[in-house]
């Protein structure tokens, strides 16, 4: 067999003739940013996600941004104060706090990768004002947690949840479950563009407002600018490509739920450690299935002779990155094990239950050195 990691062509495919003719829709036209189709795709997606305001922006990393950038001006924060990040994520959620003038205090993750509530607690100084809560791999953060945690600091809390689309906890969608949410529609998510996308989710109307000024140069009107902003639009394209594949996300997330299920039901060798379970209170989306191996570099070239083309995320975590040098860094155990270990097994709606025997197979037989 050969099994690629992910397909996007493919992936794309399954979803024409809708696609072409949403994008011509939009050639013809002649609207092309801050349409009608990014407005129907923002209704639609406050829909499904259970909120009162969804903001189109130009990608993942300026939505987080623009959530900081909101809360820093409205609610005086200064220069430099902190906001506590888990270290084990992609790097766009520590540099979004760096681009809104803030610093990232890192802490450690889970045996699950998401946030440990009791070791972000320790991180807390004067001058912390927010967290970010990553919903890493489609999995949904301890809610209950972040928000008892709230309840005694009156920290913002902000979910990053580009990797988990309608992913539930308690029967709620992520991105409406904290004060705000973040979202990427980079093309290889479980809702993805034709390009870059992002937007900004919340219940807090004065926050939107600042957002969707922020977003396009700090207007509030045409050529008023009361904010120091960005240009951060989602184009009519996108939002028409995501309007359009919206309806099928439940059951591509299904699908990727019955793969893990199997792959946890089929793998069993003592070298290579599946990540726990999602909790009974969450509803997982299976964005990334990880695997912990001693030695990831020969597992993946016994993967690929096998026919089988497997991905990292991350082999390092924020703390160790060279972009962040100059941020203390702490001895983080479980993120820095992660980041040595952890290899991305294929998993998407294309992925056949047959391919998913023959990994597991695969995977059972290897010999690590």
């Amino acid at each position: 067999m050969s099994i690629s990691y992910y397909p996007l062509s493919r992936l794309v495919a399954r979803h024409q003739p809708a696609l072409g003719q949403a994008v011509d829709d939009v050639v013809r036209s002649g609207q092309y940013l801050r349409g009608e189709r990014e407005a129907a795709f923002e209704q639609a997606w406050s829909q499904a996600v259970g909120v009162a305001h969804t903001v189109g922006c130009a990608n993942g990393l300026d939505a987080l941004t623009l959530v900081l950038m909101g809360w820093k001006q409205r609610e005086g924060w200064a220069d430099g104060d902190e906001v506590i990040v888990p270290a084990m994520t992609f790097a766009a959620t520590g540099l979004s706090v760096l681009r809104a003038g803030l610093r990232p205090v890192w802490c450690d993750v889970g045996a699950d990768a998401l946030i440990d509530v009791a070791d972000a607690k320790r991180r807390v100084t004067p001058r912390t004002r927010a967290a970010i809560a990553v919903h890493l791999y489609g999995r949904v953060c301890d809610i209950d947690a972040l928000r008892a945690w709230q309840k005694e600091t009156g920290i913002k809390l902000l979910e990053d949840a580009a990797q988990a689309h309608l992913a539930r906890y308690q029967g709620r969608p992520a991105g409406g479950l904290l004060d705000a949410a973040a979202f990427s529609f980079y093309p290889g998510k479980n809702l993805g563009a034709l390009g870059d996308a992002g937007c900004v989710c919340t219940h807090d109307k004065d926050l939107a407002t600042r957002v969707r000024a922020l977003a396009n140069y700090g207007a509030t009107e045409k050529y008023l600018h009361t904010f120091v902003g960005l240009n951060s639009r989602m184009d009519e394209i996108q939002a028409a490509v995501l309007t359009a594949r919206l309806p099928y996300v439940e059951d591509e997330n299904a699908r990727r739920r019955s793969l893990a299920a199997q792959y946890r039901a089929k793998i069993h060798h003592p070298g290579v450690s599946l990540s726990p379970v999602a909790s009974p209170d969450t509803d997982e989306v299976c964005h990334i299935f990880p695997v912990l191996v001693s030695q990831p570099a020969d597992f993946q070239h016994y993967m690929t002779t096998c026919g089988i083309e497997t991905a990292r995320h991350y082999p390092r975590a924020l703390h160790q990155q060279t972009a962040f040098a100059h941020i203390d860094a702490p001895h983080l155990p479980v993120s820095e094990r992660i980041a040595r270990e952890e290899v991305s097994l294929p998993i998407h709606p294309l992925l056949s239950d047959e391919e998913v025997v023959y990994i597991a197979e695969c995977i059972n037989r290897y010999e690590a050195p």
